[in-house]
């Protein structure tokens, strides 16, 4: 069974745009939000996500990627200034996330404080670290019924990772900021073992390739260099925490292998950065075999030997500024206050200083506008200073390009493609390229781009699949085979398995139910029997271990008669059993309102050996043969009201004796001025008026399944016997043993010479 299903994606955040990411995913009554950071290039209420728009109490889980500030920082706003508490949701996040994600927000704290639009205040922030729950990577996460998720490492910086996210069986993927190039420090992205239905993936490069390592690294330490040869300042504007470390790597290392440059400084400008070093230390484990040798030789990468930290004392950027040749690795990296942003102002006028950005710089940033190389630029007091410093752009960014991207896209095969993390024009382009690259495939893949705020719709086939396990498994079907087994659903998964498997394979166990019903009884014991062996043909009787009456029904419901006015019914609880329960509990409850029963036990029996004024009381002494058709004639008065019995005529049965089916007995029904007769040998229905016709022989059909073996109790049976016993056609002398009381109508007398006539003729016959 299938049923047609919608995923709506709603950003809000990263939507044609870098900067606060924030994607919200929900399916089938789940929601689960991805990543809450700020926007760079904004300050107070503008940075963050489009925060009203969700109601944060309907939130089962919220997954932060890495610790970046334009993918974390607005955690603490959300968990403590929304009603995200008022509900169920948890926070997620990996170790090494969780641990350096604590020294980049009291960094936050203390750099906003000082504003009068700071977002949360340093206790907030400490109430929100509280919430987070650490996790590790490929470790399987289920923070609610119907939702689990997966973390893959994603590279980009320590402890990132992409989400594998699982909704009632609709697989997820969320990248994040990763790099499927293994740097000198970290893996690379993996590729998930499952693939996914939606992969949701960043798009920060469009189509631009970036330079190879080798190339890139040749081309970084080649530049520092010359810039010192003419005497000049190195400023390196960069992220406290990620691509610094690599750029640290890289310098240390060049340093190491040119002795001319040991007596020029390299300063690390960053006092979280320093706090965050233990972290990297701590978790030497998560990154590449490269580091994972050199500590095990206890060559520990990141304790640099060219590398110092810059003085504590205040100004210490004017001195350094008007010191010998350095290098310098400053925060933030777009420059927009802070050492990065006071030592590019200094340095600016002069020719032989030298800016270097190494990473992706988002737009109405500082660093994204001094790439244009402007010949004047504002100071944060407002002066404008003449642009002389060098500008010069190589990226060390830790965003997969144009060939990375677009490679692990078609690695993952999705059926849906939802670009994020992207300006307009570079999202446009990924998608037109990636659409055409399909279309020559003829692969039918979907690419959206949505905008913030724009709920993106989309529909999906849940096939409803149970896996059969246990002992159904042992043997592989063949086409058109039937299994059978218990179906055991559990959070959108469905499983078959053998009833004897379920404590082994779902922890549960079986039992009985027996249940029980107890009747009020108003009518006679035999009454009861009669009307269930109407209903149900033959009915066991006996008794239970203590000697109670008991009436078993179809071999499964017991019908007993506990106390005077009283009856029991019980049986083992199934769900074909209820069904033969509930059906044996309306014919007892409504007995005393059976017309069948009002007509048995107010109407004398006259028969020719017994006068009984209570037939049901005593009805086992009477012919089977009458029964069965005293009950066909009431099944039928229920349906059509009177009933007439037509017994032949003995004067006239030697008249139609030669006639075939002459002088045989027959029910007559009388419906709206209709006649309609029935054979009761031949079971023929004949009448002028063919609806009535039509509407007996249905009714008829249904009576012979429950009044038991009627076409059998008339069919023709012949006796032969040798010598001078008679041949008797038993036929007629079935009918004629006994009177058959139907409307009152009988008469001793004509029922005796009847059967005298018969037993005559009979005897003629033989001679």
């Amino acid at each position: 069974m299938a049923d047609s299903l919608k995923l709506s994606v709603t950003l809000l955040g990263a939507g044609q745009e870098v900067g606060r990411s924030c994607c919200v995913l929900q399916y089938r009554g789940k929601t689960i939000v991805c990543d809450a950071g700020v926007h760079p290039a904004y300050s107070g209420m503008a940075s963050l996500p489009f925060v009203d728009e969700l109601d944060w109490s309907t939130v089962d889980a919220l997954l932060i990627t890495h610790f970046h500030l334009d993918h974390a920082a607005a955690l603490t706003y959300i968990t403590e200034k929304t009603n995200f508490r008022d509900g169920k949701g948890k926070v997620y996040m990996t170790h090494p996330t969780k641990a350096v994600h604590k020294f980049m927000m009291q960094d936050f704290v203390r750099m906003s404080s000082s504003s009068s639009d700071a977002l949360f205040s340093p206790l907030d922030m400490q109430m929100s670290l509280s919430s987070i729950i650490p996790i590790s990577a490929h470790q399987l996460i289920t923070p609610c019924p119907g939702v689990s998720f997966t973390p893959y490492h994603a590279g980009h910086v320590l402890g990132a990772c992409m989400y594998l996210i699982d909704i009632a069986g609709l697989r997820i993927l969320y990248t994040g900021d990763y790099s499927r190039e293994e740097d000198r420090h970290l893996v690379k992205a993996e590729i998930p073992p499952v693939r996914p239905d939606v992969l949701i993936v960043e798009s920060t490069y469009g189509v631009q390739s970036l330079e190879p390592r080798d190339e890139k690294e040749l081309r970084f330490t080649s530049l520092v260099h010359s810039i010192i040869r003419r005497g000049g300042h190195v400023l390196l504007p960069a992220f406290a925490l990620g691509r610094a470390q690599e750029l640290l790597l890289i310098l240390d290392e060049y340093w190491k292998k040119h002795p001319e440059l040991h007596n020029v400084p390299i300063y690390y400008a960053s006092s979280l950065a320093r706090k965050c070093m233990a972290v990297y230390q701590t978790y030497i484990h998560t990154m590449n075999s490269n580091i994972r040798t050199r500590f095990a030789k206890r060559d520990n990468p990141f304790v640099f030997k060219h590398i110092s930290n810059v003085p504590q004392s205040r100004g210490w950027e004017k001195k350094i500024a008007e010191g010998p040749p350095c290098v310098v690795l400053a925060s933030p990296g777009f420059m927009q206050t802070g050492s990065s942003r006071e030592l590019f102002e200094l340095w600016a006028p002069d020719w032989r200083n030298g800016l270097i950005i190494t990473g992706y710089s988002i737009e109405g940033t500082p660093a994204r506008d001094i790439l244009t190389e402007p010949e004047e630029f504002t100071t944060l007091k407002g002066h404008t200073i003449p642009r002389k410093i060098s500008v010069d752009y190589i990226s060390f960014s830790a965003h997969v390009d144009f060939s990375q991207n677009s490679e692990f896209i078609e690695l993952i095969k999705a059926q849906h493609v939802v670009l994020v993390h992207g300006e307009q024009n570079n999202m446009g382009r990924l998608r037109a390229a990636m659409t055409a690259r399909y279309k020559d495939r003829d692969e039918d893949v979907k690419i959206h781009t949505p905008r913030n705020l724009e709920t993106l719709e989309l529909s999906f086939r849940g096939e409803r699949v149970a896996k059969a396990i246990g002992t159904l498994a042992d043997k592989t079907p063949s086409s058109g085979d039937t299994i059978s087994g218990l179906l055991v659903a559990k959070d959108y998964s469905y499983t078959l398995l053998d009833p004897r498997d379920l404590k082994d394979f779902a922890g549960l166990s079986t039992c009985s139910v027996i249940q029980k019903q107890k009747i009020a009884l108003g009518v006679g014991w035999e009454l009861v029997k009669w009307h269930l062996e109407g209903m149900y043909g033959s009915v066991e009787e006996g008794s239970d271990k203590q000697g109670v009456p008991t009436l078993r029904v179809m071999g499964v419901v017991d019908v007993k008669h506990t106390q005077e006015h009283e009856l029991t019914i019980e049986w083992d609880s199934s769900a074909s059993n209820d069904m033969i329960a509930d059906s044996t509990l309306t014919l007892i409850t409504g007995i005393d309102r059976s017309p069948a029963s009002v007509k048995l036990t107010t109407q004398p029996h006259s028969h020719s050996k017994h006068d009984h004024e209570h037939p049901h009381a005593d009805v086992h002494h009477e012919s089977s043969d009458v029964i069965r058709i005293q009950r066909l004639a009431m099944f039928l008065e229920a349906h059509f009201g009177e009933v007439e019995l037509h017994m032949p005529d003995p004067s006239e049965e030697e008249a139609d004796a030669e006639q075939e089916g002459g002088g045989e007995p027959s029910l007559l029904v009388n419906l709206d001025e209709a006649d309609a007769q029935i054979n009761l040998v031949t079971l023929e229905v004949t009448s002028p008026n063919e609806g009535l016709r039509k509407r007996v022989e249905a009714v008829l059909d249904m009576a012979l399944t429950t009044v038991s073996s009627l076409a059998e109790s008339f069919a023709p049976r012949t006796t032969n016997l040798s010598n001078d016993t008679d041949i008797v056609d038993e036929k007629k002398n079935n009918i004629a043993v006994d009177d058959v009381a139907v409307n009152g109508k009988h008469d001793d007398e004509a029922n005796g010479a009847e059967a005298k006539d018969v037993k005559a003729k009979a005897e003629d016959d033989t001679n």
